[in-house]
């Protein structure tokens, strides 16, 4: 089934700018329940392409400490999926780009498949990213999605098969999420050795767009990132950025460093499809 939403839109406009979709990740409820939508507006406004909407979980399968921390505050703060959805629906209200939600499979079983998937297209959330659902197992939720014109986001490392590329890339819908490298999120010195085969070999596949996640530490990354990728996501940097900012100045603060990311993606020379 094909699914053309405002997330395809948003790739055929920054191709046709000539540069990179530039993805921000924030924990949904982070910095505190009050704090979290005027912050992620700000992040949108100040060059965010697309939201990556963080759902809290006790146990995070992929995510490390700076995203466990944040997910951490939000749970003890209250927030829940009902949560998320009431933040996407102001999101999209006041903003209109783009929102995705990632999170773990428990918490939208919960609250149901359909149900959340149907929420999720209602709420203005174009795909749902659920790293901890084997691809083998997708079917109930893939069929949720598909049902609620929501891309359900396939994810490849640099440890996966040629086979399971291409099994993979067969069933992409909005963009393909590749790993940057084995193990759990947070900023590291480098990336690109390992991200520009997997991406490279992903395009072998696929004409869907290919994004690059886990590590992305700066600006310096995401320059050299968008040279290879369509798209670059930026979380546990993030994080770090606004948990390490005075109270008073952390909206300040995520503005400048997302401009600074905004800046580095700009003319960057995407790969063709």
């Amino acid at each position: 089934m094909t699914i053309v939403n405002r997330l395809d839109r948003t790739f055929e406009r920054a191709r046709g700018e000539g540069r990179a979709v530039l993805m921000p990740y924030l924990t949904a409820g982070y910095p505190s329940p009050e704090a979290f939508v005027d912050l992620a507006t700000d992040i949108l406004e100040s060059g965010g392409d697309v939201l990556e909407i963080g759902i809290p979980f006790s146990d995070p399968l992929l995510d490390g400490v700076s995203i466990q921390d944040s997910q951490q505050q939000a749970l003890d703060a209250g927030t829940t999926p009902a949560d998320c959805l009431t933040y996407a629906v102001e999101l999209h209200t006041r903003s209109g780009k783009p929102l995705i939600f990632m999170g773990a499979y428990n918490p939208i079983l919960s609250y149901g498949i359909d149900r959340f998937c149907r929420a999720s297209k209602e709420a203005g959330v174009a795909a749902l990213i659920v790293p901890d659902v084997p691809f083998e197992e997708q079917g109930e939720l893939l069929a949720g999605t598909e049902e609620h014109g929501l891309h359900l986001i396939q994810l490849l490392a640099p440890t996966s098969t040629d086979a399971r590329v291409e099994a993979v890339c067969a069933r992409a819908s909005g963009f393909v999420y590749c790993i940057s490298l084995v193990g759990i999120t947070g900023a590291r010195a480098s990336v690109a050795a390992t991200a520009r085969p997997l991406v490279e070999r992903v395009r072998r596949y696929t004409d869907v767009p290919v994004i690059v996640g886990f590590g992305i530490s700066g600006p310096a990354q995401v320059r050299k990132v968008a040279e290879f990728a369509d798209g670059v996501i930026v979380a546990s940097k993030l994080i770090d950025v606004i948990r390490d900012a005075p109270e008073d100045r952390r909206t300040e603060t995520a503005r400048t460093f997302i401009g600074e990311l905004r800046d580095a993606v700009q003319g960057t020379a995407v790969s063709p499809e």
